[in-house]
């Protein structure tokens, strides 16, 4: 009798010891999730983050709440996300200003691109565009350099979505390339900036496809040049920087959901499932395409992959166009 209470015991204790962390993982998600965008509201990041938050909260059977940590190109939103737990209820969703042009230009961040961050899935990508107030009288690069350099003109600005950024980036490139001196005016976001140039307060920008295409069609603003390798399908008739002479200008940015380093293994499953199926679903496809992105999931994995390949990239650009922050 007592064996068989000891056998049954042992059986009891074995099986609660299988299920309880099987519960324990199906439970996930338990709460809302918190995406960090860290973009101020309105801008082409934050479009894109309310669309795949309302999605993935359906897909993961729970809530996903959109919270917008702007500032310092991206590095407040990002170290806050850095510094969460890794539980999988503190996501970001950011370009590649945080995890590989960062790196490049700044020497002090609080978060390393590789070991603070697990990549779930890049979700989206978009073409940088360099725009022109339509009353300035430019029309393309020729006369855009003309322009610029014309001492009457006094080395006229041009905004960006903040220093550091992509658009930072690509602006830097194209002015070391062309050999320009112009006045860089960066912005707390898309947003302000695009404001600003819409108004005459700036008379150039650099911004994302994304961010342009709205404006572009109300003729509020000129599209000058995109710099992504081949043209934008939503900008057809815009020529690259390449095919104006600028071929060392020539990237696109991409828009990536990342964790805290260190999920457990069954969360990173979940997520990356959900995101999945998120950005391959036709109303958000259909919903990033209005707004000038490219649906394109890519793995875990595969963003590793990227932000690994990307990086020595980046930062061989910024030494060449002496691009720095500190």
């Amino acid at each position: 009798m007592k064996t068989s209470f000891l056998a049954v015991s042992l059986a009891l204790a074995s099986a609660v010891g299988v299920v309880a962390p099987t519960a324990a993982q199906d439970a996930y998600p338990s709460r809302p999730l918190t995406l960090v965008v860290p973009f101020p509201p309105g801008g082409a990041t934050d479009v894109l983050g309310r669309m795949v938050a309302q999605k993935l909260g359906q897909e993961l059977g729970g809530t996903v709440v959109v919270e917008n940590r702007a500032g310092a190109g991206t590095v407040i939103g990002a170290s806050f996300v850095a510094k969460a737990a890794p539980d999988g209820y503190t996501l970001l969703v950011s370009s590649g200003t945080t995890f590989t042009v960062n790196p490049a230009i700044r020497s002090n961040l609080p978060y390393d691109p590789v070991k603070s961050f697990e990549p779930i899935g890049i979700v989206a990508r978009t073409g940088l565009a360099l725009l022109a107030n339509p009353k300035v009288p430019v029309k393309d690069l020729k006369e855009f350099v003309a322009y610029a350099n014309d001492p009457a003109n006094n080395q006229p600005p041009y905004g960006s979505f903040g220093t550091g950024t992509t658009a930072h980036f690509v602006g830097e490139a194209f002015m070391a390339a062309a050999k320009l001196k112009m006045t860089h005016v960066p912005y707390k976001g898309s947003s302000p900036a695009m404001t600003d140039l819409i108004g005459g307060q700036i008379p150039f920008s650099v911004d994302t496809v994304a961010a342009a295409l709205p404006q572009s069609k109300q003729g509020k603003v000129r599209v000058l040049a995109v710099s992504s390798p081949k043209r934008s399908g939503f900008l057809p008739d815009v020529p690259t920087f390449a095919e104006q002479g600028y071929p060392s200008v020539a990237m696109d940015t991409w828009l990536m959901v990342a964790a805290p380093r260190g999920l457990p293994a069954h969360v990173k499953s979940r997520l990356e499932q959900a995101l999945r199926a998120t950005v391959e679903s036709p109303e958000v496809k259909k919903s990033l395409e209005a707004q000038g992105f490219e649906a394109a999931f890519t793995s875990a994995a595969d963003g590793e992959a990227l932000i690994q390949q990307e990086l020595p990239l980046m930062r061989e650009v910024a030494q060449r166009a002496n691009i720095k922050i500190d």
